[in-house]
């Protein structure tokens, strides 16, 4: 299982955030400057790349991932926030299977326990992952993971040429 540390103090901008990324086209990276074209210029947002990584949103080099690309069709953005907070807060579904409110100090607790987070960076762990619940719908079963099999080696040997030195 998983816990993030991830988290972004403008969580409640997030949701806003994520619409942006629907809506536009994914770019080849996202980076910061990704992030002031959409008008988010404080160094504040700066953490949602991490997030998204933690998410699976993007690839360790900040290269969009299928999920991100998935999340843009807005018939299945909800479910496919599901999957990567399946991914990224593994561990608190194994605590509690449908999250509320109610279980905000719980929530904080683990963030603290698991991270030796102080007690406010543990809320805004929780209050980034409780801006997120909001986006994901958990009702629809995770998406099927397509395993690839890496290509198999051509057995086929070929010998290099003789060079011959005779003359």
């Amino acid at each position: 299982m998983a816990l993030t540390n991830a988290y972004v103090q403008v969580y409640g901008q997030l949701p806003e955030l994520f619409q942006k990324m629907s809506e536009g086209a994914a770019p080849d990276k996202f980076t910061t400057q990704h992030l002031k074209d959409w008008g988010y210029t404080s160094s504040n947002y700066r953490a949602v790349i991490p997030l998204l990584k933690a998410l699976g949103f993007l690839s360790a080099d900040g290269t969009p991932t299928s999920r991100y690309l998935e999340y843009r069709n807005t018939a299945q953005s909800r479910r496919i926030m599901a999957d990567g907070m399946r991914d990224a807060y593994g561990d608190l579904f194994t605590i509690k299977s449908k999250p509320t409110p109610s279980d905000r100090e719980l929530i904080e607790g683990k963030f603290k326990s698991t991270h030796n987070a102080t007690p406010n960076t543990a809320k805004l762990m929780a209050a980034t992952f409780y801006a997120l619940l909001d986006l994901a719908d958990f009702s629809q079963k995770p998406a099927q993971k397509v395993e690839t099999k890496p290509a198999e080696p051509d057995s086929t040997i070929v010998a290099p040429p003789n060079e011959s030195t005779s003359k």
